[in-house]
């Protein structure tokens, strides 16, 4: 896990000659698009006023699908709480909400959808591979909430779709917000500097 400026600002190099664009190396590194857009600036010093930023690294849990899972029961507890079973389908944010909505779903014995994002200005894609989402109750689950660009996106592409988007869950709520768009929003953990 890189820790220094430098070595982040090399990841993000690294992750652009791959063909990444903004929003999908934030979801690499679990930083805000706003903090890989300042890393991406060769011209800003680093002495420069970096944004405020916490990089959540939770490796620990997915390199195994068992620890997945068992986060995930946590994830089913907080849904029993918030909604009880007013929930027909979970929504995985790509790519790193979709091994916890698979395995809400499968715990909880309900279908999963995919929300794809597309890029920083576009609000995404849900595939059709999954299950669809008019009509339907969701929970839509992503790793972190940095500045809640992508959840909001998210959850106004899914209600043009049709779905009632009944809560947002997250590992780690890195802001003080508790909704997005009037939708309740949980991590199982808050992370904001003080």
């Amino acid at each position: 896990m890189p820790l220094s400026i430098d070595e982040l600002r090399s990841k993000v190099e690294e992750y652009r000659n791959k063909g990444l664009n903004s929003q999908q190396i934030a979801d690499e590194l679990s930083l805000s698009q706003t903090t890989i857009q300042w890393l991406s600036s060769s011209n800003v010093p680093m002495d420069d006023e970096a944004p405020h930023d916490i990089r959540v690294g939770w490796r620990s849990i997915a390199v195994k699908a068992a620890r997945v899972e068992a986060v995930s029961y946590v994830f089913c507890d907080i849904i029993d709480e918030e909604i009880g079973d007013d929930v027909d389908t979970i929504v995985g944010i790509s790519i790193n909400g979709i091994p916890f909505a698979q395995a809400i779903a499968g715990q909880m014995d309900l279908e999963m959808a995919v929300s794809r994002s597309i890029s920083e200005s576009e609000s995404g894609h849900l595939s059709d591979v999954f299950a669809s989402v008019g009509g339907k109750r969701v929970v839509v689950i992503d790793d972190v909430v940095s500045g809640g660009s992508t959840m909001r996106k998210t959850v106004e592409h899914l209600r043009d779709a049709g779905a009632e988007v009944k809560l947002c869950l997250v590992l780690a709520n890195k802001t003080e917000m508790n909704e997005i768009d009037g939708v309740p929003l949980r991590g199982l953990v808050r992370v904001v500097t003080v």
